[in-house]
């Protein structure tokens, strides 16, 4: 099985509304490796590493976020993997 890597940045409503700990629950589900973490600018940043179809979910899933989050956009760009298993909040 191949491994893909994806970073997002989430532009909106995206701190404050437990998008962070809801990544983490969702790529942990998918069995996604990597971290989530607010930036100062209001953004929040993601790492996504795993197979394909599950960073692809990953990255949808971000497209909207959790229930009272408000998403305006996300920024993607592809990385090298580096073989993240664990998901994890960072700060």
């Amino acid at each position: 099985m191949s491994r893909i890597c994806r970073r997002v940045v989430v532009h909106g409503l995206v701190q404050g509304v437990f998008f962070r700990d809801s990544c983490r629950r969702q790529a942990q589900k998918a069995g996604v490796g990597g971290w989530v973490r607010n930036r100062p600018d209001g953004t929040v940043e993601a790492l996504f590493e795993g197979s394909e179809d599950d960073v692809r979910r990953m990255v949808e899933w971000a497209r909207h976020g959790p229930p009272y989050a408000r998403v305006e956009r996300v920024d993607e760009a592809e990385e090298q993997p580096t073989g993240l298993t664990d998901f994890r909040v960072t700060r």
